[in-house]
């Protein structure tokens, strides 16, 4: 199944907010559309700077700007559609075999990231030629 910008979704997260302070959350298989088997965050981006410029061939991911603000590029070959995250109860699936670039992050920006595989690095597509020869072969 082939994706494209328009598979990418928003998600607006539970959010309960009282005197002391704003819980959010994110449950895999509910607000998460997937199993998660990896997480992991970016931080001490210095302010500005751009991160990403990958694409996976099997991993989804969920992407929640925890503190500060990002954008996140995504990119399918054809199309592009950029998302600005700024807010704690936000969360962007991003599904596989999209393109994406990270960048204009904020100082004290802490990105935090759901996988739904493990790592593994040749699950990685680096280099956007190849990417778009995969993407017209219809192979990702």
């Amino acid at each position: 199944n082939i994706m494209t910008v328009d598979d990418v979704r928003l998600f607006e997260l539970p959010k309960f907010i009282d005197p002391r302070g704003s819980l959010s959350f994110a449950e895999q298989n509910n607000q998460i559309p997937f199993e998660v088997k990896r997480t992991y965050w970016i931080y001490d981006v210095p302010g500005g700077e751009s991160r990403g410029g990958h694409a996976y061939k099997s991993t989804d991911e969920f992407i929640i700007a925890i503190s500060g603000s990002f954008d996140v590029t995504i990119d399918d070959g054809t199309r592009q559609k950029k998302f600005t995250l700024n807010r704690s109860y936000y969360g962007l699936y991003v599904p596989k075999g999209l393109w994406r670039v990270m960048d204009n992050f904020s100082s004290g920006s802490l990105a935090l990231e759901f996988a739904s595989t493990k790592y593994d690095r040749n699950d990685y597509l680096e280099d956007y030629g190849k990417y778009q020869e995969l993407r017209n072969d219809g192979k990702i």
